[in-house]
């Protein structure tokens, strides 16, 4: 960010350089500065001019803290306050005031907003034991600074250090270049221009450069994704549409403007989790006036592993529901007119409803075609003349499937590169990321925006997520990618599976498979995608040894007890009991939403149980009552169980094998009983299975909802051994087929060339010989 000042220097060095000092260069008179004295210098005339154009304010609040602990961070911060003289470093210092009252032990705490510079060699510090650095202003605050999201209060409590018309905000994973820095003066000219006819720019929107793309396909894909945002997607918000808002770091506010208005960020907690675009809304209804500039350009770095962007995603889905829920996009929507206020939804809110739709519209066909398939509708439709052979509706099945498959996400980044790059270029690497499997990826992010937005629409609630932003290309642990897909992808993924799984068993004796293919071949892709992705886009997720490392791991965090201080990476418990955090903060309409929504997982039973050989077709409401006594009974044989574990395990652990052995054998011989005299088949077995299995999850789910209720009842230790029983299932069936990939070499090979590109490959293999090396020496000395 400094070559600001650089540039800045140049250029009142062009403006004010007689010929002499011209044709000697603007390195000379940098190199010449010491030998001219007496009069002022020309190097020095020139800083003065920078000076006065150009501070640069970091706002760093743990500056102080880490300052008094010795921390290495303050002393790189010092370096470069040392470094770049004009640079100014803004924090919140803490300091124990001596209390009036002498009968108070504690002394009071005061806040102070400070900015230091670094110290000349012959200045002294104004606080004691530091000699680096030194203090412009403090101004004391009425108590702790942060009291909303970080970020946001960060900015505020440091812009009153900042001066001028013009405030540029910049992040941390920001970059810049010296050929840029050179045209921010025409920029800012553009604030004296009325690009609308009627009102001046209040926000200077400008494009930003992706420099992260090289790293992996998935930094690709976001990388592309990005770029066709930032450019031609911004471009048409900002005109014609007219509702470009603020969209992060690189923009420049007209200051006065802002800060008369209530300054460039809005910090409440959880309503600002997305904090950037409120600024954009709070300058358009004060009637600002938002533009976007593509000649100038800042750097940026995307996230790059697949963990990190699905974490901003779910950060930026959460933000989204609470812009739903806000009133500034209330006002918006209520004064602009009709066709900005469908641009407004178009480009804010309405791709995250609208991607929850499609999800929603795939859950309910699928239960539309469970009930069609379970009741007999289907089949007696299928033998109508006018059904039988519908071709085109099979053509719209089939072409609705390619469009859901992702393919639409990737249209914007191909008019981009052609733009830019040539449509040639565009369509070579359209066609690359579709074999480096863009479309997984992007089906995969679907499932965390939907899952994400549709949450905190219902219970509210939404965090900030803090995602690193380094450039972290590792393995992620199966217990970790476990922790964060479980819920937003890997029970979404296995009830579609289930749901097709039935809707095959029952519908193939009438049904062509081709039809079944056109009908369920994006959602079978979907299934794949939101259970697999994460493993596929792990980098060394079928390596044997991290497979066999990996499951110890996930055994050793799933057996783990909770209790407080004890983190949810380290224990099951304690993250399945945070998991359901969002619940105890939901309202009334939350709780009874959640349950009607459990409810859904009933209808598998109702449905299949009548379609058991050994109900003998019987339509009778007691095969219903049946099967809730068999629920019953497994879920007191399992209370049981643990019980016995509880009171036996320790002193009388014959007696309690004993017991389960019994239960094992009378298991086996009612198993016997049913196929040999009500010729129980297997696939009344597979049956019961997806008709049991979904009614225990849901009753799991009703339970959570109403944890208060049931924990007074004395039942919530069942519920979680219940809850834990589901999750090593699952964790069985995610595993199961990676761990059987993991045998071959080859599915390592080609992962790694599908992930990274050829150089990084090729690093990849070095460094895994250099490992390998490494582990053979040191064996050999100990031997």
């Amino acid at each position: 960010m400094m070559y600001y000042r650089r540039a800045l220097e140049l250029q009142a060095f062009l403006d004010m350089a007689q010929d002499d000092d011209l044709m000697e260069g603007y390195k000379a008179i940098e190199l010449n500065e010491d030998q001219m004295k007496g009069e002022r210098s020309l190097w020095a005339q020139c800083q003065a001019v920078a000076d006065m154009k150009f501070t640069y304010v970091v706002s760093c609040q743990l500056y102080g803290i880490h300052k008094r602990s010795g921390d290495q961070r303050a002393q790189d911060i010092l370096r470069l306050m040392t470094t770049y003289p004009s640079m100014r470093v803004a924090y919140i210092d803490e300091i124990e005031e001596p209390s009036k009252d002498r009968s108070k032990k504690v002394n009071p705490k005061a806040y102070y907003s400070t900015l230091v510079k670094a110290a000349l060699p012959n200045s002294h510090s104004t606080e004691p034991g530091q000699n680096l650095d030194q203090v412009i202003y403090r101004i004391k605050l009425p108590g702790p600074a942060i009291l909303g999201e970080g970020k946001p209060e960060n900015q505020n409590h440091a812009i009153i250090f900042t001066r001028g018309e013009g405030l540029q905000t910049i992040d941390m994973n920001q970059d810049n270049y010296m050929e840029e820095a050179l045209k921010v003066r025409n920029l800012l000219q553009e604030f004296l221009k009325k690009h609308d006819g009627v009102r001046f720019p209040t926000i200077l929107g400008l494009r930003e450069h992706i420099f992260t793309g090289s790293v992996s396909s998935l930094a690709w894909f976001m990388s592309n994704q990005e770029t066709s945002f930032v450019t031609i997607g911004q471009r048409l918000l900002a005109n014609p549409l007219k509702v470009r808002f603020h969209y992060g770091h690189p923009d420049i506010f007209d200051r006065l403007f802002h800060l008369t208005r209530g300054g460039i960020s809005k910090a409440s907690k959880i309503i600002n989790l997305s904090e950037d675009i409120f600024a954009g809304f709070n300058s358009t209804l004060r009637e600002g006036n938002v533009t976007h500039h593509e000649y100038i350009q800042v750097g940026k770095g995307r996230d790059v592993g697949l963990n990190q962007i699905s974490i901003f995603e779910a950060k930026i889905a959460n933000g989204n529901g609470e812009q739903t829920l806000s009133r500034d996009l209330y006002r918006l929507g209520h004064r602009f007119d009709y066709f900005r206020m469908l641009s407004c939804y178009f480009t804010t809110i309405g791709f995250y409803f609208s991607t929850l739709i499609t999800v929603l519209t795939v859950y309910v066909f699928l239960y539309g075609r469970l009930y069609l398939v379970l009741s007999g509708l289907e089949e007696g439709l299928s033998n109508e003349p006018a059904i039988k052979d519908n071709k085109p509706l099979q053509v719209a099945l089939a072409s609705q499937s390619f469009v859901q498959i992702g393919f639409l996400m990737a249209l914007p980044m191909m008019m981009e590169i052609g733009l830019e790059k040539g449509f040639r270029t565009a369509l070579s690497e359209f066609i690359l990321m579709q074999l480096q499997l863009a479309p997984v990826f992007f089906t995969f992010s679907l499932g965390t925006k939907t899952h994400y937005y549709g949450r905190t629409l219902l219970h509210g609630g939404a965090k900030y997520r803090p995602t690193g932003r380094g450039f972290v290309v590792f393995h992620a642990k199966f217990a970790d990618n476990y922790r964060f897909y479980s819920r937003s992808h890997f029970v979404k993924g296995l009830e579609l599976m289930i749901l097709l799984l039935v809707y095959q068993i029952f519908g193939q004796e009438y049904r062509g498979a081709v039809a079944y293919i056109l009908i369920t071949v994006s959602m079978w892709f979907m299934v794949g995608t939101w259970l697999f992705a994460p493993f596929l886009f792990n980098p060394s997720g079928f390596e044997w040894q991290k497979i066999v490392d990996d499951w110890t791991d996930w055994n050793k965090w799933i057996s783990n007890r909770g209790g407080i201080g004890v983190p949810p990476e380290k224990s099951w418990e304690s993250w399945w009991e945070e998991e359901q955090e969002h619940l105890r903060h939901s309202g009334i309409r939350g709780i009874v939403a959640e349950i009607l929504l459990s409810f859904r997982f009933f209808i598998y039973q109702y449905g299949l149980v009548y379609h058991l050989k050994i109900t003998l077709k019987n339509q009778s409401f007691l095969v219903y009552g049946a099967s809730w006594l068999v629920i019953i009974l497994v879920l007191f044989v399992m209370k049981a169980i643990s019980v016995g574990r509880r009171k036996f395990s320790a002193n009388l652990q014959l007696v309690f094998r004993l017991i389960k052995g019994l239960i094992f054998l009378t298991f086996v011989a009612t198993l016997v009983i049913l196929m040999t005299l009500l010729h129980m088949t297997p696939k009344d077995m597979v049956v019961c299975i997806l008709a049991f299995l979904p009614t225990g999850w849901g009753m799991l789910l009703i339970a959570q909802a109403l944890k208060p209720v049931v924990r007074r009842a004395g039942f919530w230790g069942s519920v979680q051994t219940l809850a834990r029983g589901y999750e090593i299932v699952m964790g069985l069936l995610l595993f199961t087929p990676v761990a059987f990939l993991a045998w071959f070499p080859f599915v390592s090979e080609f992962q790694t060339r599908m992930l990274f590109n050829q150089a990084f490959s090729r690093g990849l293999q070095i460094s895994r010989i250099l490992g390998g090396q490494r582990k053979d020496r040191s064996s050999r000395n100990k031997d």
